[in-house]
């Protein structure tokens, strides 16, 4: 048990507090101290804050704070913060992440208040490092739509984005969304990761397709994080397509402009696409 220090004082404003996705070991000191501290906390669920602040060995006053509330409660935090530490948390990870937190943080720093940030847990991010995918470049896409045509549509956006994709989802929806992303998305590398830092965490790889159908008759319990590969290389495009994009640049640009140009949208060699606009200029 962390036991966070009492009265230190903390300095009137909004503080973005990141709380264990499971494994409360995972509060930082930090986090605990804000927690112990604040005035009043924010919190989505008074139930599961209660019990982190047990665990702290503290008590403070709570306010909900969630999807139906917020338009309601939020203007009298804001006003609270001229003069108190409000702190904000979710239910797990960090606030902000999947949920209205950002509202408050806009309207905060519109009245002129100062916003903390107390970084911690995040589902999304905790995933990505158990995939073994590439995380260079990565889209987050939070819950996809549950009626099928919008969340094919939403999976249509995003099909030619050239990064890992991290969505999350709950167990009874797992496996028609693994099938939908792979019906919209073609058969690629994927991971489904599930009670991450808890005692049975676990992170199964495979192609869409294949856990689409180890989850379609066996869901499992609980939030869910899939992580899916970017797609392949993308194929050269065709030559005549260059020819076109480059007479087109012709008309507007010097040869050597022209060719960057077309270098910069095609991933093509200047130096080629160069000498195949001297051609095209010779021809014309």
């Amino acid at each position: 048990m962390i036991h966070a220090p009492k009265n230190a004082g903390l300095s009137p404003g909004l503080y973005i507090v990141a709380t264990p996705i499971g494994n409360l070991s995972d509060l930082s000191p930090r986090a605990a101290q804000v927690l112990a501290q604040a005035d009043l906390i924010a919190v989505e669920d008074s139930r599961v804050t209660a019990g982190l602040l047990r665990h702290i060995g503290t008590k403070r006053p709570m306010l909900s704070y969630h999807d139906h509330n917020a338009d309601r409660v939020r203007p009298g935090l804001v006003e609270k913060m001229g003069t108190q530490a409000i702190a904000l948390v979710s239910d797990a990870g960090t606030p902000l992440i999947s949920d209205p937190g950002y509202k408050l943080v806009r309207d905060a720093r519109a009245a002129g208040h100062i916003v903390f940030t107390i970084p911690g847990p995040c589902a999304a991010i905790a995933a990505l490092t158990l995939a073994g995918l590439p995380t260079d470049r990565f889209f987050f896409l939070g819950f996809l739509p549950a009626k099928e045509k919008a969340r094919a549509d939403a999976i249509a956006e995003v099909a030619a984005v050239r990064a890992t994709l991290i969505l999350y989802e709950s167990g009874p929806r797992l496996g028609a969304t693994l099938a939908a992303l792979a019906q919209g998305l073609g058969d690629r590398e994927a991971a489904v990761a599930r009670e991450i830092t808890k005692t049975f965490e676990e992170c199964v790889g495979g192609t869409l397709r294949t856990l689409a159908a180890r989850y379609a008759d066996a869901p499992p319990r609980g939030e869910i994080v899939i992580v899916v590969g970017p797609p392949g290389e993308a194929p050269p495009p065709a030559e005549a397509d260059v020819d076109a994009l480059l007479s087109d640049a012709l008309i507007r640009l010097s040869t050597g402009q022209a060719a960057s140009e077309v270098a910069k949208a095609t991933g093509l060699p200047r130096r080629d696409l160069y000498a195949r606009a001297m051609a095209i200029k010779g021809e014309a």
